[in-house]
């Protein structure tokens, strides 16, 4: 049995397939565990997909209130088939609310994940970690100017306190026994990659997606410690992912969809990680990793 996990840890329905789905898919190829924390229902979501309000679709006639009830209904179905897309092994829901963006009614919900204690939201993670027994966790990073939901803030927030919690005795004694995971990795979309991408749009003379604003954003890729190798397979893995959100993602628009996979995987064929925590060494300057478990292989199988 492959003694080796990772666990990630999402915001919301579908930040499981935009964030890192490609390099889940290719460790579950090689039969490591896989965990996926989502912290919330994505109930705030909105209807992404117009083919679903046309006339025959689930939303045809519905007014607001009817709109967020039914993506309410049908976002748990989406993300149990982005779950078997991917290959997760585990799901689990975190329980919080969606808590929608600031200054808004449901971002000051009781049972929103943004108002609810941070060491009683931490104490729930710690404990999926010492269930599962992951040796790496995935997350969010300090620096998200480009989207500042405060779901995803608050993902970064818990899964740097568990990291250091879950292997401490100290700490939530009724979470079962400690467990310390020994790396914690940033997502990042990669500046590198949305250039490669639009010079692919140009090149096939189509209209790129990625305008000016995209390359305003910060730019993290110094920062980059991991790329990890992807195949065309791996990455329509994503792509069957994304599908699967069907309320969340237009099957038509160009963001997700105007390159054909092999083209996007030709053009740029890793996904870009930062190395935040290590507890098993970091890799070696002006060098980059490309194994999430670099370090952690060596003390598994001592």
């Amino acid at each position: 049995m492959n003694p080796l996990c990772l666990l990630a840890v999402h915001a919301h329905p579908d930040d499981e397939a935009s964030k890192g789905a490609p390099t889940v898919a290719r460790y579950r190829e090689e039969g490591v565990r896989a965990v996926l924390v989502c912290c919330t229902g994505g109930e705030e979501g909105d209807l992404q997909n117009p083919q679903l309000a046309e006339a025959g679709g689930p939303f045809f006639g519905l007014d607001p209130a009817q709109t967020k009830a039914k993506l309410a209904e049908l976002r748990p179905r989406e993300l149990d088939e982005s779950v078997a897309a991917i290959g997760y092994t585990d799901l689990v829901m975190l329980g919080y609310r969606d808590s929608g963006m600031p200054e808004t009614e449901p971002n000051q919900h009781p049972q929103s994940f943004n108002m609810a204690p941070i060491d009683e939201s931490t104490g729930r993670l710690v404990k999926v970690i010492r269930e599962y027994r992951p040796q790496v966790l995935l997350t969010y990073p300090d620096d998200q100017q480009g989207y500042p939901h405060p779901d995803h803030l608050r993902v970064h927030d818990i899964s740097m306190l568990a990291f250091e919690r879950a292997g401490d005795p100290g700490w939530y004694p009724e979470a079962g026994e400690v467990w310390q995971p020994l790396k914690l990795y940033y997502s990042v979309w990669s500046r590198a990659r949305l250039l490669a991408w639009h010079d692919v749009f140009v090149e096939m003379g189509l209209e790129s997606p990625y305008t000016a604003e995209w390359f305003e954003r910060p730019n993290h890729d110094d920062r980059i410690t991991t790329r990890i190798p992807i195949t065309p397979e791996q990455w329509s893995a994503r792509n069957r992912a994304l599908r699967a959100h069907a309320t969340q993602v237009n099957p038509e628009g160009s963001f997700w969809f105007g390159l054909p996979d092999d083209k996007q995987v030709e053009a740029y064929p890793y996904e870009d990680w930062i190395l935040a925590r290590s507890l098993v060494g970091l890799p070696e300057e002006g060098t980059l990793e490309s194994d999430l478990f670099a370090g952690v292989r060596e003390s598994v199988s001592q």
